[in-house]
């Protein structure tokens, strides 16, 4: 019988620090991941290209909630045998948010706010570009082991306000909201920057993330 006792309670103290382990989720476990994205489109000698890279460190505050942000760069370029027309870097910063929901065992469901700021200028003509957006998204994370993951994302609602503004001339404010939204562009953007489709944010993003 005392055995017995012994055997319960020695089972009883792993399943409470089990559940402990469990309750904590990933609070305090930090994350990377990266979204990087390259298109180019050749008409006769005209090549157009876009490349985008943004690397993205967050952290769990609680189980569920994760804080974080990204700082990255987008290149913007058009080029024939006349030369370079148009040449547009841009920096990008963005903090967010996530709220994560299990689905079932190493399946989540999360939720995203995002505030991304973009700025930069098209060197050619000394075009100043200015973006501030806010963006809420949806996607599901897979963990593959403890220390890594794949995940996918899509905009839910995306809200942007981009300036052009010209070395001479007036400056030009466009602004775009959109629900549930595919990938779209604005064709003052491909006249003024040049570039392969010049999308300021994508709305579709899959990736991989490690946590440590």
């Amino acid at each position: 019988m005392k055995k017995f006792l012994t055997f319960v309670s020695i089972a009883l103290i792993g399943l409470s620090v089990k559940a402990q382990d469990s309750s904590q989720g990933l609070k305090g476990a930090w994350f990377a991941t990266s979204q990087f994205g390259y298109q180019q489109t050749k008409t006769g000698d005209v090549k157009n290209t876009t490349l985008s890279v943004l690397p993205i460190v967050g952290t769990f505050v609680t189980p569920s909630v994760a804080v974080g942000g990204a700082v990255g760069y987008i290149n913007i370029k058009s080029d024939s045998n006349a030369g370079t027309a148009a040449k547009t870097d841009l920096i990008v910063v963005e903090p967010l948010a996530r709220k994560y929901w299990n689905v079932a065992g190493s399946l989540y469901f999360f939720g995203q706010l995002a505030l991304p700021v973009i700025t930069g200028k098209e060197k050619e003509s000394e075009l100043k570009v200015n973006q501030v957006g806010l963006a809420l998204s949806g996607g599901f994370d897979y963990f593959v082991t403890k220390n890594f993951s794949v995940e996918f994302s899509y905009d839910l609602a995306n809200f942007t306000s981009t300036t052009l503004d010209p070395k001479v001339g007036e400056k030009t404010t466009v602004t775009n909201f959109a629900l549930a939204h595919a990938a779209n562009v604005d064709s003052f953007y491909t006249g003024a920057l040049g570039g392969s489709h010049p999308n300021l944010t994508s709305p579709i993003s899959v990736g991989f993330k490690f946590l440590f």
